[in-house]
Formats: structure tokens, C-alpha cells, sequence
């Protein structure tokens, strides 16, 4: 299947480069060759954005969000965000850092001493690398970012365990924001002490009774219900939201309203490697340059049930937003190296926005 769209992908991205007409056109013809894709990796429902600088630009759903009830994917639809979870890490770790309630160099146990990797700093633990400043070295681990929900608790001062401030923090920044679709944790209506008022937690309950369901995809492309992965909320899965909660967030990134204009700025730079290289993660984002451009991008996976890719082009103020219930987006694909040019997806996308 992967050589089926390496293939597809190379041809419409060389035919798309060349169009020169109106963009509705172009948001057309990459909506029609979305959906050829998403029908190649047997994705049963998609749902997909394309946000500017200061407003939404285009979003489409295709497919069914449930096969069985012949219910439509839409841009509300509630999906898992899985390892995309960690973009939303990064932006609470950061604005503690930007009100100097916690250093992105001050190591994790500093903050707890039964923190687990108590040596790496919060710096570290953003951007997978380990080592010292002037010899890091990369390694793609989501799962080492539970050090940061005791950074976040510190942050928070509240009395409360780490999983109990951090998630008091996600549910606080998703409620500023107003992402109402969205959910921090799939066990939140489930704890025996609700944490939030009940107005928040009949929210909760709302979006998750539309909670996208997840599907296996066989070899020949035939999907079967499944299990979400993530069972609860960390600083690396957990989250749950739709495509139009995270044009919200996107917009409220690019206004300054999450983090200051410098903060992004030192995020979305690369660290450097040991042997000068620049290093694929930054703080919560994979960057890289493409065509001379840089590409900011993160994505989530959660095997046979959820993907989900989200790109961002910041010097033309775009950003894509791709959300499935099938791992299709991501699992054919290389991603955790850190080249999004491994990705159909993001070259469909890349071919024709950067040009």
C-alpha cells in the first residue's frame, strides 16, 4: 500500500505544482486527491482543515466517523490525538516557563524526586534528545514525557498528585480557548471524584458520546470496529478533540493568546547535534526545512484505531489539520525520524502549498 501512495502522491503533487488557477480551485483539487489518499490507507473517516493566518480557510470531513451506523465523519467529530497530546504539553510547560514558574533547564527532579527520568531537563524531555548542550543526541520517546506532568503540578501549585494538576491544566486551557469537543482524557467522566465543575463534565460527556469510532484495517483494506489505545490522559496521549477545536487552537496560537511570539519562536528552533546537525525536534514540534521553507509539524498515532497529522508553514501562516479513526495516517510512515516528507499526506500537502 505505501508504494500504491509514494506513487499517487509523487504524480498529483507534480501535476498540482503547475496549477495556476484560482485558489478555491487548488483547495478543491486537494480535497479530491485527500480523499484518494485516505481511500488508499483504508481510512473510514477523516476529517481535515486548512487554517490562514487569521481565519479558516477550508475543512471537509470524509467518510464515516461509524461505519455500522452510516454516520458521517464531520469537523466536530471527536477523535484521540494520541503522541499530538505533547503540542499541548509543550504549550502549558512553556507558559510556566514564560511566567518563570518552572526553567526549561532545570532538570525533572527537581520538581519531584520519584519523577521518572529525574535527570533530563524539561528541555530535554520537549525535544527527545538526551546529553549535554554541546553533544545531544535525537531518540523519538512520547513516553518519556511523563516527567512533565510534575513540572506542570509545580507550575499549578496546587496540592493536588501530578496526573490531577496536569489534567486541571489541559482542561483549563482547553475551556480558554473554548475547544468544547474536546475532552482531557478519555477516563475523565469515569474518575470516582469529578474533578470539574458539572457543567464541564456533562460537556465531557457529550463529546465523548460522539467519540469517532476506531477501526483495524486488514491488508485488503477491509476495516473492523477496534479498541482506542490511550485509556487515560499523560503529557505524551490522552487528549481528545475535533479538527474545528484545533482551528481554534491554531488561530489562538498565531494571535499570541497561548504563547508569546518569542516562546514559538525558540520552539520551533532546532537543537543541535553533536555533530553540528540540526536536530529534528524542537520544543512539543518536529521542525525541518523544506524547499528552503521551514515546516513545523507534529503527529499522533494509535495502532489499528487513530491518526493524526498537524503541519503548520509559518512563514505563510498556514496549517493543516488531519484527524482519522484508522492509523493510516501515520502508521505506513517513517515519522518518528522526523521527515514529514516520509509521510503522503504531508508531501500532498507540501507539493502543492509550497511551491
Amino acid at each position: 500500500m505505501r508504494r500504491v501512495l509514494l506513487t499517487f502522491t509523487v504524480a498529483v503533487s507534480s501535476s498540482l505544482a503547475v496549477l495556476h488557477a484560482a485558489d478555491d480551485l487548488v483547495l478543491a483539487r486537494f480535497g479530491e486527491y485527500l480523499d484518494a489518499l485516505r481511500t488508499q490507507a483504508g481510512i473510514p473517516g477523516l476529517a481535515a482543515a486548512i487554517v490562514g493566518p487569521g481565519e479558516v480557510q477550508w475543512e471537509r470531513a470524509f467518510g464515516r466517523q461509524n461505519v455500522e451506523r452510516a454516520i458521517d465523519a464531520r469537523f466536530d467529530t471527536p477523535f484521540p490525538l494520541d503522541a499530538l497530546t505533547q503540542v499541548f504539553t509543550a504549550s502549558i510547560i512553556l507558559r510556566c516557563a514564560e511566567e518563570g514558574r518552572v526553567s526549561l533547564d532545570a532538570r525533572v527532579g527537581n520538581y519531584a524526586a520519584d519523577a521518572p527520568d529525574p535527570t533530563a531537563t524539561l528541555r530535554q524531555l520537549l525535544t527527545h534528545t538526551t546529553g549535554s548542550a554541546d553533544g545531544l543526541t535525537f531518540a523519538y520517546r512520547p513516553e518519556r514525557l511523563a516527567g512533565l506532568a510534575f513540572a506542570a503540578s509545580a507550575c499549578s501549585g496546587e496540592s493536588a498528585s501530578a496526573a490531577v494538576s496536569y489534567r486541571s491544566m489541559l482542561a483549563r486551557l482547553l475551556d480558554q480557548l473554548s475547544m468544547h469537543d474536546s475532552v482531557p482524557g478519555p477516563d475523565v467522566v469515569q474518575l470516582a471524584t469529578p474533578p470539574f465543575p458539572a457543567v464541564m463534565m456533562d460537556r465531557y460527556r457529550g463529546a465523548l458520546a460522539r467519540l469517532a469510532t476506531p477501526y483495524a484495517v486488514d491488508l485488503q483494506g477491509r476495516a473492523s470496529p477496534s479498541r482506542y489505545v490511550a485509556t487515560t490522559l499523560t503529557p505524551a496521549a490522552g487528549l481528545i478533540s475535533s479538527v474545528r477545536d484545533l482551528e481554534w487552537f491554531d488561530l489562538a496560537l498565531k494571535k499570541g493568546h497561548v504563547l508569546r511570539p518569542d516562546t514559538i519562536a525558540d520552539a520551533w528552533t532546532p537543537p543541535i547535534g553533536r555533530q553540528g546537525q540540526r536536530l529534528p525536534h524542537g520544543l512539543g514540534w518536529f521542525v525541518q526545512s523544506y524547499a528552503g521553507e521551514a515546516v513545523v509539524w507534529q503527529f499522533g498515532l494509535g495502532e489499528n484505531a487513530s491518526s493524526s497529522l498537524l503541519v503548520t508553514l509559518p512563514r505563510r501562516g498556514l496549517t493543516l489539520i488531519l484527524l482519522a479513526n484508522s492509523d493510516g495516517l501515520s502508521k505506513p510512515f517513517a515519522l518518528p525520524a522526523g521527515d514529514l516528507t516520509a509521510s503522503a499526506f504531508g508531501r500532498l500537502f507540501l507539493g502543492i502549498f509550497v511551491r
